[in-house]
Parts: structure tokens; C-alpha cells; sequence
């Protein structure tokens, strides 16, 4: 996109933001303009004009979908903070089986991570820390557990802290595991996120971590989020589910990841022997 977006005329441009948002929800101003490659300004102008058809609404340092178009406003994260899709759950419950009494563990803000929370409950002197502010208060029911949450400037729309503070909590710790939740992420880019600030949380998570898993559905695979995180060969583990097409999954192993698949539902495995990824206009690109 970089390149060929300079070339782009201001609808083109409109368009693509609304791809985007449609597809991560909320997106920062400084993200767009390294993803798109013009100035600030150009940016700032494209979300006005967006916001002038009721299509957006800007928020501090980015820009959302409003409800209208498909974005809950400000005042309502909880819809979207509950864990609990069966799905969701089975990862959470097989990604559990690896933590053990007297770990650090990590857990990345969203709802992936959240629905460990149920499973800890039996565990012995475990710490967990994490930039989640409803798996901190989820944690209050489990005094077994310690709890640190690593500060940070607070983003209303994850329920989560990022920026430079919680980046810089994280150099003070050492984990022994860490879960880190993408909803972007493919063979070839690795793990992805909207913005920078996210990315910044999720590489230091990764730099103070032992071991490394992935927790992702299925559903989450092929598609490419602004900015790159990591590649998987960072991983130990992608935990996943079973839905997720065999080729894909040889493809991580033989990168020397493990793929660890939950079974959920009925239907079995997903019946596809070949899998694409979309690309940044959401073409399939094999």
C-alpha cells in the first residue's frame, strides 16, 4: 500500500480507511499515515471528511467506525470485553494445560487472553501480569494470584494500557510465558496490530518471555493489520483451533512452531486442504 498510495485521490484514500476500520475498529492517526504514506495532514483531512458523512467519528490520536456503520461509541467496551465464544473458550482451556504452578505469565489485552482467566483458578503461587484492565479485575476473585498490571497511557476501545510506560514496565520482569492475542496475522507478516503503541507492548512482552504462544481462532488467520509485531518463528506455539486448514498448519511447523489445535463445536476440522491469505485490499493471495 505505501507506494501506490500517493497516488491515490482522496475517495481512494476514504475507502481504504474505511477498509481498515471496518476490519480493526479503530485505527491511530500515526498509524494511517506510515500505512498510507502521505503527510499528517492529509490524514486529518481524509477522517474530517468522513466524519462531514456521519461515516466516522474521531477519537483521541485516531479515528472509529461510528455505530451506525457498525462501531460501538466510546461509552460501550463491555459488549466486546466478554469472553466466553465456545471457540474462544477451547483454545483458552488447551493453552491453560502449559501453566504451571510458581510461573509469570503474560497475558495481552483482548478477549483471547481474557477467557484463560477461569482456568488459573486451581493454580499455586502464580503471577500473572498483564496491560488487561478486565483480566485485573477478573483476577480480584483469585487472591491465590498475583497480579501486576503494567501501567501505561489507557486506551479506552481495548480496555487496555500501551504506549511507552507499559512498554517500559515490562523490562522489569521476567516471564516464563507469555500469551499474546493477534487478530491480524499470517505466514508471511507474522503478527500484526492497528498501531504502534500496541506493537511496542507486544514486542517487549515477547523480548522478557521464556517461552512465547500465540492464542488465535482460526477465523483470524490470512488476514494484515498496519503494522508488523513479530515474525512466528518468535513463537514456541500457535494455539488454535481445529478449523484451522492443514497446509496452513504444516506451513507453521515447518517454521519450527508448534500448532497445538482445540476441538470445539461439532463439525469437525475444517474440510479445506489449501488456504490463502488477503492481502492489504483483501484479495487472496496464496
Amino acid at each position: 500500500m505505501s507506494t501506490a498510495a500517493r497516488s491515490m485521490i482522496p475517495e481512494q484514500r476514504h475507502q481504504e480507511i474505511l477498509r481498515l476500520l471496518r476490519q480493526e475498529g479503530i485505527l491511530s492517526v500515526r498509524g494511517l499515515t506510515a500505512y498510507m504514506n502521505v503527510s499528517h495532514m492529509t490524514v486529518r483531512r481524509d477522517i474530517t471528511a468522513l466524519e462531514s458523512t456521519g461515516q466516522v467519528s474521531s477519537v483521541r490520536g485516531g479515528v472509529r467506525l461510528t455505530k451506525q456503520h457498525g462501531q460501538k461509541p466510546a461509552g460501550e467496551p463491555k459488549l466486546r470485553a466478554r469472553p466466553g465464544a465456545p471457540r474462544e473458550k477451547a483454545i483458552a482451556k488447551l493453552a491453560a494445560q502449559s501453566i504451571k504452578d510458581d510461573m509469570v505469565v503474560f497475558l495481552d489485552a483482548g478477549t483471547a487472553c481474557r477467557s484463560l482467566v477461569p482456568f488459573l483458578a486451581a493454580r499455586r503461587h502464580l503471577t500473572v501480569v498483564t496491560n488487561d484492565f478486565h483480566i485485573v479485575t477478573s483476577l480480584f476473585a483469585y487472591p491465590n494470584i498475583e497480579t501486576i498490571h503494567t501501567g501505561g497511557a489507557v486506551d479506552p476501545a481495548s480496555a487496555s494500557s500501551q504506549g511507552p510506560l507499559a512498554t517500559e514496565a515490562l523490562k522489569f520482569v521476567n516471564i516464563d510465558l507469555s500469551f499474546l492475542s493477534s487478530r491480524t496475522w499470517n505466514i508471511s507478516r507474522g503478527l500484526m496490530a492497528p498501531s504502534m503503541d500496541e506493537i511496542e507492548v507486544k514486542r517487549a512482552a515477547l523480548k522478557a518471555s521464556s517461552s512465547r504462544f500465540l492464542l488465535a481462532d482460526s477465523t483470524t488467520f490470512g488476514t494484515v493489520s498496519l503494522f508488523n509485531v513479530a515474525p512466528l518463528q518468535m513463537l514456541d506455539a500457535v494455539v488454535t483451533d481445529d478449523r484451522l486448514p492443514l497446509d496452513v498448519q504444516n506451513n507453521i511447523r515447518q517454521l519450527g512452531v508448534t500448532v497445538r489445535l482445540a476441538t470445539f463445536g461439532e463439525g469437525g476440522p475444517s474440510p479445506l486442504a489449501y488456504a490463502t491469505e488477503r492481502g492489504p485490499g483483501g484479495n487472496a493471495r496464496s
